[in-house]
């Protein structure tokens, strides 16, 4: 114990008396103290969201899905599983994040292109808003919307 009853360690090299510099903390900033964990279905949210946005990308999940999801949302009372995560899988762990996607893409897109495009959107996404590492982004595509096919999903018009 220092003179003045301070218990804190001294500095190498820090002087006593008036002129005293305050001792550096050893410990880690606010910030990083605890732990922070983030559930399966907010990474599902954000890489479903950013799939969407991709141009190309008709529809998430497969045909079943989508119309089991349909109905599910008909009903009061709810779904459980909302449109937004429907076609994502997501396998979250401390530091690291994979994710399966399933989409329906427009006629006479390059698939290729889409499914670069969707990775790239969702792996900026997740990693941004997350901060987990995004090991894989695995995508199925489960069937192409033909132009003149009926919409499995009535969309609701305003009139």
């Amino acid at each position: 114990m220092s003179e003045s009853g301070d218990r804190r360690p001294q500095n190498a090299g820090e002087q006593t008396g008036d002129s005293r510099r305050p001792s550096v903390s050893k410990r880690p900033e606010a910030g990083v103290r605890g732990r922070t964990t983030i559930a399966d279905g907010v990474v599902e949210k954000i890489a479903g969201l950013a799939a969407r946005d991709v141009v190309g990308v008709h529809a998430m999940g497969s045909g079943i899905s989508r119309t089991f999801g349909a109905v599910r949302d008909r009903v009061p009372g709810g779904s459980g599983r909302s449109n937004v995560t429907r076609g994502v899988k997501a396998e979250v762990g401390e530091v690291q994040t994979a994710l399966d996607l399933e989409i329906v893409v427009d006629y006479g897109v390059s698939i290729s292109d889409v499914a670069r495009a969707v990775r790239e959107n969702v792996v900026d996404a997740v990693e941004r808003m997350t901060s987990l590492e995004v090991v894989e982004v695995n995508i199925a595509v489960s069937d192409v919307k033909l132009p003149d096919e009926e919409e499995d999903e009535p969309e609701q018009r305003i009139q």
